[in-house]
Formats: C-alpha cells, sequence, structure tokens
C-alpha cells in the first residue's frame, strides 16, 4: 500500500515555521534572514565601496560600516578642521553625501533627476524667520542659514556635483524608506523633506500639497530610481530597508498609530516588489527585527518610538552575518552594560539627525543631550519607576 502523500510543508526548514524561528527562540537569536544564501553578488568585502541615504535610521547602519572597516563611500565631506560635532550639525558623514534626510521614494527619485538637470524645481530658496535661507529640500543643511538665495543655488550646484560622483563610484547602495507622507509643490510636484513653514518657508495651502503616497507609486519611484542608476552605473546593485521608526505626526485624518501600520505596510509591499523582480536588489529586514512581538517593547525606548543601541546593535548583527565576508566577527557586539549606560553612549556617540522631529516637541530634540527616554521619562517620577519596573520585568522573561 502507498504511504500517503505528504504535504507540501512536510519537510521545510526551520525558517519557514513561526514557532521554531520566531516563537520558541530568545530575542536575541531572531535572524529574519535566516534560510536561502545572500547572492554572491549582494557579499560586502572591505574594498565594497557602500554608500547611503534615507531616513533617520540609515544614520545608523553609516555609523556602524564606518566603525567596522568597511570602506564608506563618502563624496561630500566636512572641510578641514571643523569639529565633529559642527560637522554633524551640518549634515556631514550622516550620509555618503550631504543631502539630509531623503524620506520617500520620490524624494530619492527626484534626488537623482535634480543631479542631473532632469528636474528643476520652482522652489529655489526658502526664507527663514530670522532673515537667513534655507534650500527647500536641505532646509536644515545650514544651522546658520545662507546670506542669499544666490547663495544656495551655488552651494546646491556644488552639492549636485558630489551627488554625481558618489552615484557613479558606489558599488552598493543602501537606502532606508522612512514615509509615505509628504508635501509637495503644487505647480510641479517637487517633494519636500519638511512641510514649508517649519523649519523655513511659508505654508501656503494654494502652493503646497499633502500627498500619501499609494503603494503602485512608490514601486514606480523605486523602479525609476534604480533605472536611473543603472544608466549611470551599470555595476550599482540596491539594497532597500524600511525603517522602524513610528511617524512623529501625521496629516491624515486618523490616528497616528493607524498611519504608522499603513505607511510601513506600503514601504514594505513596496521593497519587497523591486526585490523579487530585479536581480540588482535586496531587502533588507531591519524594520522585522526592531518591531517583532518581542523586539517591540524591547528594543524601543520608552517614547515607542526610538530605536534602542541594543536593536540597533541586533540589526546590525544580522546586517553582518548575512551580507559581508567578515561575519560576526565584524559586527560590533552586543551591550553588556545597563541600559542607563547603553543610552547615555548611544546618545552621545551615534545622535541621528531627524527633520521629522521638527513636527513634534516645537522642535526640540531633547534626546541628543540624552537618550529620548531620559528626557521623555525625567518629566514623570512615578512613569519612570513604572517604566524601569517593566523593563526588568521583560528583561527577566528569558
Amino acid at each position: 500500500m502507498q504511504d500517503r502523500a505528504r504535504n507540501p510543508y512536510s519537510g521545510l526548514a526551520d525558517h519557514a515555521f513561526w514557532d521554531r524561528s520566531v516563537g520558541s527562540l530568545p530575542l536575541f537569536a531572531l535572524d529574519p534572514m535566516a534560510g536561502p544564501p545572500v547572492p554572491e553578488t549582494f557579499r560586502l568585502t572591505r574594498q565594497t565601496r557602500i554608500a547611503t541615504a534615507g531616513s533617520c535610521f540609515a544614520q545608523h547602519i553609516a555609523d556602524r560600516l564606518q566603525a567596522s572597516g568597511y570602506h564608506y563611500l563618502v563624496t561630500e565631506d566636512a572641510p578641514a578642521g571643523l569639529a565633529p560635532d559642527a560637522a554633524r550639525a551640518r549634515g556631514y558623514r550622516l550620509f555618503s553625501a550631504r543631502y539630509g534626510n531623503v524620506y520617500t521614494a520620490r524624494q530619492l527619485l527626484q534626488l537623482i533627476d535634480r543631479a542631473y538637470g532632469r528636474f528643476t524645481p520652482a522652489d529655489t530658496a526658502w526664507e527663514r524667520p530670522d532673515g537667513r535661507f534655507a534650500d527647500p529640500f536641505r532646509p536644515r543643511i545650514e544651522p546658520a542659514g545662507f546670506d542669499s538665495p544666490e547663495a544656495v543655488e551655488a552651494e546646491r550646484q556644488e552639492h549636485f556635483g558630489q551627488v554625481r560622483r558618489l552615484f557613479e563610484d558606489l558599488d552598493v547602495f543602501v537606502f532606508t524608506l522612512g514615509l509615505t507622507e509628504g508635501w509637495q509643490a503644487s505647480a510641479d510636484g517637487a517633494a519636500f523633506p519638511l512641510c514649508p513653514g517649519v523649519a523655513a518657508g511659508t505654508f501656503d495651502p494654494a502652493a503646497y500639497t499633502f500627498r500619501n503616497q499609494p503603494v503602485e507609486e512608490v514601486i514606480a519611484d523605486l523602479a525609476a530610481f534604480a533605472d536611473a542608476l543603472k544608466a549611470v552605473n551599470p555595476r550599482a546593485r540596491l539594497i532597500l530597508t524600511v525603517s522602524p521608526v513610528p511617524l512623529v505626526a501625521t496629516y491624515e485624518g486618523r490616528h497616528v498609530l493607524q498611519s504608522t501600520v499603513h505607511s510601513k505596510a506600503v514601504l514594505r509591499v513596496a521593497a519587497q516588489r523591486l526585490a523579487d523582480t530585479r536581480d540588482d536588489t535586496l531587502y533588507f529586514p531591519s524594520y522585522e527585527i526592531i518591531t517583532s512581538p518581542e523586539g517591540a517593547y524591547r528594543y524601543l525606548e520608552s517614547d515607542l518610538r526610538s530605536v534602542s543601541k541594543d536593536g540597533v546593535d541586533h540589526v546590525m548583527r544580522v546586517f553582518f552575518r548575512h551580507l559581508t565576508d567578515g561575519g560576526d566577527q565584524d559586527a560590533l557586539p552586543a551591550s553588556s552594560r545597563s541600559l542607563h549606560e547603553a543610552r547615555r553612549e548611544f546618545a552621545r556617540q551615534a545622535a541621528v539627525v531627524c527633520d521629522e522631529e521638527l513636527l513634534a516637541a516645537g522642535g526640540t530634540r531633547p534626546w541628543l543631550g540624552e537618550s529620548s527616554s531620559s528626557a521623555t521619562t525625567a518629566r514623570s517620577p512615578s512613569f519612570q519607576g513604572a517604566w524601569g519596573s517593566l523593563r526588568r520585568m521583560l528583561g527577566s522573561r528569558r
């Protein structure tokens, strides 16, 4: 008598089953990249020229690549003699070029089109409340501002030259998708990192329009960028990630949690579509690590938005394990220090510049001096104590 045919799930590897690869594992062992090996074309060596762009979370990847001795490609570096803190405040080495936060796929596509002269927006300079001027597409790149629109344009053209050099010289481009919501010029569709009037410029509802990109547009913009990049650099490879950081605010008429889940779902689907249809594109699951059922309350600080140092450590362990020649030995070891010490070091050594933070808290970023959780809980001793007790309780589960 013939044996009954096995069901199609019989014999699948452990990574295909929740209880074997998520539910039964301690958090530190979670590895969403486990499974089919990464194609050799995406294996990063110390000679691979790696560039980054994207939302705030992308800055962590840049920091760790540099700290681990990989060839982090920077074409727009700080002038000699500029102190590290001042350089960071002026947008140097946050990313591979001084383009600031690039939150959306539309911004990314327009960045390469503007750099190569295929798109010239009507908005060229925004005036600040102090009478100085800012670049609408990098409104915080110069904390002191520019003294004239002409100075903005001159610096922008120099910047474009470095952006072109970056796209033509890189081997791998790591882009972290952050948002689907954004503001655009009604006349020409120019996409901005911040709504006019937040850091510079004046908001005019007749001139500027809110846009929440649907998945079809995000896919189309990412594909168009990938094609444009390959046109100037045929060897370029693209690694896409999705930022796990929730929206600081939503302009949709719904709860910010709904908008966050919607936005991340759209970005995740779009990134996977490109990875499934293009040989030159890979998806890396940093979003899944931080927002996994257990990671969500271990790897987010008390504001439930800022990613902790331990969370970044975990993401980068998986990144190095699967994408680099050095593997685990090149990843910086996970912190074994107390939560308080980890917070302080994370704030001091890897302070993240995030334009979107200006939408809340009156434009302040208290976590640049301490972690955001420290700044938040300091206002309420009772909340601080309760949160500490909860963290200790959760930490004792394993």
